[in-house]
C-alpha cells in the first residue's frame, strides 16, 4: 500500500509540472492489486540502448527490494514460517497423545481383565491375609541354613504396585485369619577372621573368658575392645574401672572415669553403665577435694584410691560421701617423675586391686629404681605387707596384679608388645614371660585388672578398651 501512495504522489508531482503522465491499476498475472503510470522522459527523446537495459533491471529490483523491506514483506514470511514450524509440531504432539492415549486404554482393559480372572476371597481381606508359616517350616531366617528367594527387579516392582491387590484364596476349612502388624527381621551375615594360631591356642586351654574355679597364672590376653573414647585433649591420658566389690546404691555396672592431662585434674565421670560412657553423657560429675596424680586411680568397696598430686601419699575418696576418709603416706616412695614407667606421665605410684585386695606398686630410693609391691588396707590405708622384686620400674610400661602376681607389659607405643615378667608374692620369685599384648592405638597410659569380669581395664591414646584374658587351673 505504501508503494501504490508513493506512485499516485509521483505521478502528482509530474502532472503539477506540466509533464503528461498516467496512472493505471490494474491486477497481475497472480491476481495482487497493482498500480502503475506511464510519463514521457522530459530529456530523452528516445528509449535507451539496449546495452542499459540491464542496469535498469539492476536499479528496478533495486527499488522493489527496498519496497519489500519498507511493506515488512520479509519479517512476515520469516513469522509465516516460524509459525508452520510451531502448527507442524502441535500436530507430532497431538498425534504422540492420542497414540499414548490408546496404550493406556489398552493397559487398563489388560488390568481388568486380570483382576476379573482372581476373585476376591471370602473373607474379603487384605494383600496381607496369608498366614505366616510356623518356624522351622519354610520361613526363612527362622533357622540356620535358610535362604531368601531373590527379589523381583525395579520393572517388576513397578508392575505389581500398580495391580490391585487381592488375597490368595486358601482351602475352604482354613479359618479366617486377623492380620496383625508383622515385624520382619532382615537375615544378615557377619565374618570374623581368627588366626589359626589362636583357635589352636584356645581349644587347648579352654574359651576365654570362661568361670574359672580359683586364681591362676595369666596364660593369654586376647585384643584389645574399645568401649568408649575421650573426644578433648585432657583425654589422651586416662583411668577409667568399675568397682569390683561396689556399695549401694552403685553396681558392678557404675563405670567411673578421669581424664588425666592437665595440672588440676579434679573431675571423677560417674556413668551408669559402660554403654553410658561410650555415649559420653555422665550421670553425675565429682569435683576432688584435692587434684590426684596420673593415671594410677582405682576404685574398690565404694572408695576411689588416688594419688594427691606432688605427694607420696595415697587417699580415699568415698563415693557415697564425697569427701576424702582416709589419706597416708608410702614411706620412701618416688613421686611426680623420680620412679615412673617408661612412657612417664609421673606414673610413680600405681594402685591396683585383685582377688586379694588393695595394692600400690611403687619404686623408692633404697630399691634403686625396682619395683616396690605393698598390700594395703582399704580402710585405713595402713601397709600390711611389702615385697621389692628385681624389675625395673623404668623399665616397663605398665604393671597389674592378678591373684597375687605382678605382671608388667614390656612397651607402651610398640604394636606387639608382650606381658614380659611376673613376680609371685606367694613364693617371692620372678621369671620372664612372652604373652603376646597388642597396643593397638600405641600409647598405653593405664593397666588395671577387674578382678570381678576377669578383664584388663586400658586407656590407649583416647581409647578406652577391655582385654579378655585367661587363667590356668589352680
Amino acid at each position: 500500500m505504501l508503494g501504490a501512495w508513493v506512485l499516485l504522489g509521483a505521478a502528482l508531482a509530474l502532472r503539477c509540472r506540466g509533464e503528461p503522465a498516467s496512472l493505471r491499476r490494474a491486477a497481475d498475472s497472480s491476481g495482487r492489486c497493482t498500480y502503475s503510470f506511464t510519463v514521457a522522459s522530459p530529456v530523452e527523446a528516445g528509449c535507451p540502448e539496449a546495452g542499459a537495459v540491464p542496469e535498469l533491471r539492476a536499479e528496478l529490483a533495486a527499488l522493489t527490494a527496498r519496497l519489500s523491506r519498507l511493506e515488512g514483506r520479509g519479517p512476515r514470511g520469516a513469522e509465516a514460517g516460524g509459525c508452520g514450524e510451531l502448527l507442524r509440531a502441535k500436530e507430532r504432539l497431538e498425534e504422540e497423545k492420542g497414540r499414548l492415549e490408546r496404550e493406556n486404554a489398552e493397559l487398563a482393559r489388560r488390568l481388568q481383565s486380570s483382576a476379573a480372572r482372581c476373585p476376591p476371597g471370602a473373607g474379603g481381606g487384605s494383600p496381607a491375609a496369608i498366614p505366616p508359616r510356623a518356624p522351622g517350616k519354610g520361613e526363612w531366617g527362622a533357622r540356620p541354613g535358610a535362604v531368601e528367594p531373590p527379589r523381583a527387579g525395579p520393572a517388576v516392582a513397578r508392575l505389581a504396585a500398580s495391580v490391585p491387590a487381592h488375597p490368595v484364596p486358601g482351602p475352604a476349612a482354613a479359618p479366617r485369619w486377623d492380620p496383625q502388624p508383622l515385624a520382619y527381621q532382615e537375615l544378615q551375615s557377619e565374618r570374623t577372621e581368627v588366626p589359626a594360631s589362636r583357635l589352636l591356642e584356645e581349644t587347648a586351654l579352654g574359651r576365654p573368658g570362661s568361670e574359672d574355679s580359683g586364681c591362676g597364672e595369666l596364660v593369654w590376653v586376647g585384643e584389645p575392645v574399645v568401649f568408649g573414647r575421650a573426644e578433648s585433649i585432657a583425654g589422651k591420658y586416662g583411668v577409667w574401672m568399675k568397682d569390683p566389690e561396689p556399695v549401694a546404691p552403685f553396681t558392678r555396672e557404675t563405670t567411673w572415669r578421669v581424664d588425666t592431662v592437665g595440672t588440676e585434674v579434679r573431675q571423677l565421670f560417674q556413668y551408669e553403665a559402660a554403654e553410658q560412657l561410650a555415649q559420653g553423657y555422665p550421670a553425675k560429675v565429682h569435683i576432688l577435694p584435692q587434684p590426684l596424680e596420673s593415671t594410677g586411680a582405682v576404685v574398690y568397696r565404694g572408695g576411689l584410691f588416688f594419688q594427691p598430686r606432688r605427694s607420696r601419699a595415697v587417699a580415699r575418696y568415698d563415693l557415697r560421701g564425697e569427701a576424702v576418709t582416709a589419706q597416708r603416706e608410702i614411706p620412701g616412695a618416688g613421686f611426680h617423675g623420680q620412679y615412673p614407667y617408661a612412657w612417664g606421665g609421673y606414673t610413680d605410684i600405681d594402685l591396683a586391686v585383685d582377688e586379694t585386695g588393695l595394692w600400690v606398686i611403687y619404686s623408692t630410693e633404697k630399691a634403686r629404681g625396682a619395683i616396690v609391691l605393698s598390700k594395703l588396707d582399704p580402710e585405713t590405708l595402713e601397709i600390711q605387707r611389702t615385697w621389692e622384686t628385681n624389675i625395673r620400674k623404668r623399665g616397663v610400661a605398665n604393671s597389674f596384679v592378678i591373684c597375687g602376681t605382678l605382671y608388667t607389659v614390656s612397651s607402651y607405643s610398640a604394636p606387639n608388645a608382650t606381658i614380659n615378667f611376673a613376680y609371685d608374692t606367694a613364693t617371692g620369685t620372678s621369671r620372664a614371660l612372652s604373652i603376646p599384648f597388642e597396643n593397638r592405638f600405641r600409647y598405653l597410659s593405664m593397666v588395671d585388672y577387674n578382678p570381678a569380669e576377669r578383664q584388663l581395664f586400658a586407656w590407649d591414646s583416647f581409647n578406652m578398651v577391655t582385654y579378655p584374658i585367661r587363667l590356668s587351673q589352680a
